[in-house]
Parts: C-alpha cells; sequence; structure tokens
C-alpha cells in the first residue's frame, strides 16, 4: 500500500503567509502607537497577538510535513519533508527503508491536532530497537486507519529477527 498526504499538505504555504501578514501588520500597529504623541501606553495586551501567532506558526511549521508511506515489495519506506521549500529542495527529511522482517513494532498516537507514528526497527549493530517517529497530522482518518492496518498485516506475516 501507498499513502501520501501531498494534497492535504498544500494549504500549508498558504497559512504560513497569512500568519507572516498578521504579525507583521500587528508589529506596524505596535509601531504606530508607540511613536503616537497620545497619553495610550503599550502594554502587554499589544503584544499578545504578535505572541499568539509566533506560537501558532511555530506549530504549523512544526506539523507541516509531507508523510509518505509504501509497503509494496519486500521493502517498509518511510519518508518525512518540510512542505514550504518542497518544490526547491529537500529539507527537514527523516527516512527509513529497511525490509519488513525488522519491523519489531509500532505505535500511532493521535491527539486531535497531532498525529505520529513510531517504528521500532530490529537492529543487528545496537542491541534492542532502533527508533523513529514521522509526523503524520495531515493524513486523513481513511489513510490513518488503512496505514496502522497495513503494519499490522506485516507484523502478522513476517518472522520475527532477533537483534
Amino acid at each position: 500500500m501507498r499513502f501520501t498526504n501531498k494534497s492535504e499538505v498544500k494549504i500549508i504555504p498558504s497559512i504560513y503567509i497569512v500568519l507572516v501578514a498578521v504579525f507583521v501588520t500587528n508589529l506596524f500597529v505596535n509601531i504606530e502607537i508607540m511613536a503616537s504623541d497620545s497619553e495610550q501606553e503599550i502594554t502587554f495586551s499589544h503584544f499578545l497577538p504578535n505572541i499568539a501567532t509566533l506560537l501558532l506558526g511555530l506549530y504549523v511549521h512544526r506539523i507541516g510535513q509531507a508523510f509518505d508511506f509504501d509497503s509494496d515489495g519486500e521493502t517498509l519506506n518511510f519518508k518525512n519533508n518540510g512542505v514550504f521549500l518542497s518544490k526547491f529542495m529537500e529539507y527537514r527529511v527523516k527516512k527509513a527503508e529497511f525490509p519488513k522482517r525488522k519491523l519489531g513494532k509500532f505505535k500511532f498516537y493521535d491527539v486531535g491536532i497531532y498525529s505520529a507514528l513510531t517504528i521500532y526497527i530490529n537492529s543487528r549493530r545496537k542491541k534492542g530497537y532502533r527508533k523513529y517517529t514521522f509526523n503524520t497530522t495531515f493524513l486523513n482518518r481513511k489513510k490513518k486507519r488503512g496505514l496502522v492496518d497495513s503494519l499490522n498485516k506485516v507484523l502478522e506475516n513476517t518472522p520475527k529477527v532477533t537483534a
């Protein structure tokens, strides 16, 4: 099975642009208030929208990743990639490609506004498992369910490799 969230993450660059516009606009409003000769003082509440916009921007930057999954053939392929500059270069890339028999276990976290897939791979060089975490926030519910079913099927059908 193959899953990707390329169509869902197309909205992320637009969200970045809106957040930057809100941030800059509020910054200019605060500068205008400080420059005016009125008796109005600058308080924390004037900077609250900028702080909220920055926090929202950091959150969108954290979750704004494309996710690709491929379980066709003998290997499992997982890949996270940044969205904003992805047409020009790959950045924030996290990849894992390994034979299906090395999949030890996986955990899927879904907390509404954030979801992640953590996979554990049997390793010969290191005792125990190697752990990889992939952001799957922008996968729709049907694809998330299919991903979990596909990984469960891989775990059922492959013999275990002891590390």
